[in-house]
């Protein structure tokens, strides 16, 4: 009997998302409504295939709503990114008081609503005119800065621009950040272990085997970026300077960076967590610096469904108990489309929605990590990692992101030259496990 899909409910799916108004709880109830639906569709999807009658009016609704709730777990990881932020593009002075606060606490200062009005008035003009911005219009701008800076400290136009990369960037939720004041960050692998032995009370006690230590170092590397725009587009624009400048180079800095935790090459760049070798073999004999990968049996899928939950499990279980505790998955959106349609023998799905997980849901009970710099389902792709990525991948900020005005270089454009020195690299090659698609 061919299947079809009910077009109320596709309707009414699309109607709660419209009702949700933002507001997370609306939105994870509606995530729960719709894999409920979800299961009932892909159970119809499943047990047809297992008749050998496919239904493609059938695939099209499971995908569908498989679609919607990814697109509902968007909204809930955007939610969470912007929710700190959110004051700081304050529009009415309710929101506006709300800024003034949240910037004040954050450079311990008691600073006004009007204070925070003039600072921010003060910070466009400076845009636009650079070393020309008048007295009184600098000391409005003094503000952001500490207070015995007097009328000639630049404004922190910077802090924002770190502040939202740290919010969006997925690899910096999970993996492990340190900020140094130097060209490098070095530390030691404990890798080895002594020897030990039972003797008896006269037996001659000779030296053991003493433990050996190995040492590791991360190098900083630069990244920039040098928008331009015309002063006369400066002058005449009556929009957020500040709003523009720091969410055009935070977007480019956090998908730059991200590209580079995961995929980057180690030269002049972070070297990535996908970059290392894999191998099949378990820790204990697995050379240091090489990732344990658990293989599908099948290239470019999971196979069988149980047989996807059974492989999951498989990857789960391969860490050890030490880095599960605080272990996440991490997959690019469309693999999680994949996951989501998984369930064991008993009918369970491998996949649930979760009011705790803002990004992808939870897999087995583990938090999921959305990162589109995944590599996407195909032969031999290693598009599922699995465990600790705090202990597996450090992060290293060198201090500070600098922003400089250039209304000299090439007139008559004024360039805004940012930078930012940033290093990453596996410092533990046990604490994550990749699932393999192949065999």
């Amino acid at each position: 009997m061919t299947m079809h899909t009910n077009p109320r409910k596709t309707r009414g799916i699309v109607a709660v998302r419209a009702d949700a108004g933002g507001d997370p709880k609306k939105i994870v109830a509606e995530i729960k409504a719709a894999f409920e639906e979800f299961k009932t569709a892909n159970d119809e999807r499943v047990a047809a295939l297992e008749k050998g009658k496919a239904d493609a009016v059938l695939d099209e609704k499971v995908e569908k709503i498989n679609s919607h709730i990814t697109d509902l777990q968007s909204q809930l990881a955007e939610i969470a990114t912007k929710a700190a932020s959110a004051g700081l593009n304050a529009g009415t002075d309710d929101d506006l008081s709300k800024a003034a606060a949240t910037f004040a606490k954050e450079r311990g200062q008691e600073i006004s609503v009007d204070d925070f009005k003039a600072y921010r008035d003060g910070l466009n003009v400076y845009m636009r005119r650079g070393g020309n911005t008048p007295r009184d219009v600098m000391a409005a701008m003094s503000v952001g800065s500490e207070p015995e800076g007097g009328y000639t400290v630049t404004p922190d136009t910077s802090g924002r621009i770190v502040k939202k990369i740290y919010e969006t960037s997925p690899m910096r939720q999970v993996a492990s950040v340190v900020t140094i004041g130097t060209d490098r960050l070095e530390g030691f692998n404990d890798l080895g272990e002594g020897t030990a032995g039972w003797v008896g009370e006269t037996a001659p006690r000779p030296a053991t085997d003493t433990a050996q230590l190995g040492k590791w170092e991360i190098p900083v590397h630069e990244m920039y970026a040098f928008p331009q725009a015309t002063q006369k587009l400066l002058d005449d624009s009556m929009f957020d300077i500040e709003g523009w400048l720091a969410d055009k180079t935070s977007d480019k800095f956090t998908r730059t960076e991200n590209g580079a935790f995961l995929n980057g090459d180690g030269i002049l760049k972070p070297r990535g967590l996908l970059t290392y070798p894999t191998a099949a073999t378990a820790d204990a004999t697995r050379a240091w610096g090489t990732f344990q990968h658990v293989l599908t049996g099948t290239d470019g899928t999971f196979g069988t469904t149980t047989n996807g939950t059974d492989k999951l499990i498989d990857l789960v279980y391969s860490v050890k108990a030490g880095y599960r505790a605080n272990a996440s998955f991490m997959m690019a959106r469309a693999t999680i489309g994949a996951v989501r349609k998984i369930k064991d023998g008993q009918g369970n799905y491998a996949w649930q929605p979760s009011l705790s997980a803002l990004s992808g849901g939870t897999i087995l009970g583990f938090n999921v990590v959305e990162a589109e710099d995944m590599p996407a389902m195909a032969q031999d792709s290693l598009s599922l990692a699995f465990g600790d990525f705090g202990e597996a991948y450090q992060i290293v900020d060198r201090v500070g992101i600098r922003v400089l005005r250039d209304a000299l270089t090439n007139k008559p454009y004024v360039g805004f030259y940012t930078t930012k020195r940033v290093g990453g690299a596996a410092i533990n090659f046990e604490a994550v496990k990749f699932l393999k698609f192949g065999d």
